[in-house]
């Protein structure tokens, strides 16, 4: 259903349609070309080609004066486009794995200082978790988000965390660096992360990597449920399944996988 006109943002709608213009040239544009093209200003024209260059998103041919896209704009589709993909590859694994342990399934991806969920294969019955697709997760308290966290390079991590602040959700959130630290060392170690109503009371979830042909964790997957589905004695063999759902994901997608505690 298309929203009501005045949820429409002037500003963001002529630099959309910049980008739509742009799109449909091989040359690219002059700003005087853009002005006749889209029927603006050439004032305006140029602020918003100055601003989507400076941010990246196009580059300006210095001899020409033409505008194309920039390396930022093709990252972000390279982005979209191996999450379609792997979003694919690894549906019908997440879809086994809700029928295997009867809880909702997540997939997600980190972006910046926080996890994204990219898919959910929901559990049937009368429990229903509050997320979705595009549900923005912290990292430090979540499943998926402290796999993604736990498996990030060195380097990446320590200047994650000498930026981040993590909210407090209740008692059992984790806002310590250094206990964060400690946390995502057994992470690595068990090979699964276990968010147990650190970031909701009432809820637990499960987390494990996924990694790509060159070992990198690209993702992670969860099963995510009430404390009365998840009990304490019930983790280590939803830790099996979760871990062994994310190896098989990881195989498809070209990784050879290590021995990471669970067969």
């Amino acid at each position: 259903m298309a929203l009501p006109k005045e949820y429409s943002v002037p500003a963001i709608e002529r630099a959309l349609s910049v980008l739509e213009c742009l799109g449909q040239s091989k040359r690219g544009f002059s700003i005087s070309e853009i002005g006749r093209h889209l029927r603006i200003p050439k004032s305006s024209a140029h602020l918003i080609l100055a601003t989507l260059q400076r941010r990246g998103f196009l580059q300006k041919n210095t001899q020409t004066g033409r505008y194309h896209f920039g390396l930022q704009l093709i990252s972000l589709s390279r982005s979209a486009l191996e999450n379609l993909d792997l979003r694919e590859e690894a549906k019908p694994f997440l879809r086994l794995l809700m029928q295997e342990t009867g809880l909702t399934v997540h997939m997600a991806v980190q972006e910046r200082d926080e996890a994204v969920i990219i898919e959910k294969v929901e559990a049937p019955g009368w429990v229903r978790l509050a997320s979705w697709i595009g549900r923005r997760l912290d990292l430090n308290c979540t499943g998926v988000g402290k796999v993604l966290l736990a498996y990030l390079p060195d380097d990446e991590l320590t200047q994650l965390l000498g930026t981040a602040v993590f909210a407090r959700h209740n008692s059992r959130t984790i806002t310590s660096k250094s206990a964060l630290r400690r946390e995502l060392l057994r992470v690595k170690q068990a090979g699964y992360a276990l968010d147990d109503e650190e970031d909701e009371p009432g809820l637990r979830c499960l987390g494990a990597p996924v990694f790509d042909q060159n070992g990198k964790a690209i993702a992670a997957i969860s099963v995510a449920g009430t404390t009365s589905q998840i009990t304490i004695d019930r983790v280590p063999n939803l830790a099996r399944m979760v871990t062994g759902a994310a190896r098989d994901i990881s195989l498809r997608l070209g990784h050879v996988t290590e021995n990471r505690g669970f067969t």
